[in-house]
């Protein structure tokens, strides 16, 4: 499976508290998401400030997007959403 990453500024999604980033999966665009949650417990955002969750995305987008790009894979090229425990799941990966 071809995996990239746009990159993009995230989007912040202020309904569902996540961040909004793209990926190219075999040349097809798929939307991924990462919240507020996961970001301030493994990146160190310091609030859940747009301006805050999009630095630590900034800080740490290469662990993010390995991660993001584990389970694209492990969906087949689905849509993914991080949440806090996919870090936990895939800390020894990171």
């Amino acid at each position: 499976m071809n995996i990239l990453f746009p990159r993009t500024t995230p989007e912040f999604d202020a309904e569902s508290f996540t961040l909004l980033f793209p990926a190219k999966v075999n040349g097809q665009t798929i939307q991924c998401s990462i919240t507020a949650e996961a970001l301030e417990d493994h990146f160190g955002a310091a609030s859940i400030s747009e301006t805050e969750l999009v630095k630590a995305f900034g800080a740490h987008r290469s662990a993010i997007e390995k991660v993001a790009a584990l389970m694209i894979e492990a969906t087949r090229g689905a849509p993914v959403l991080l949440h806090s425990g996919v870090f936990r799941l895939y800390s020894d990966d990171t």
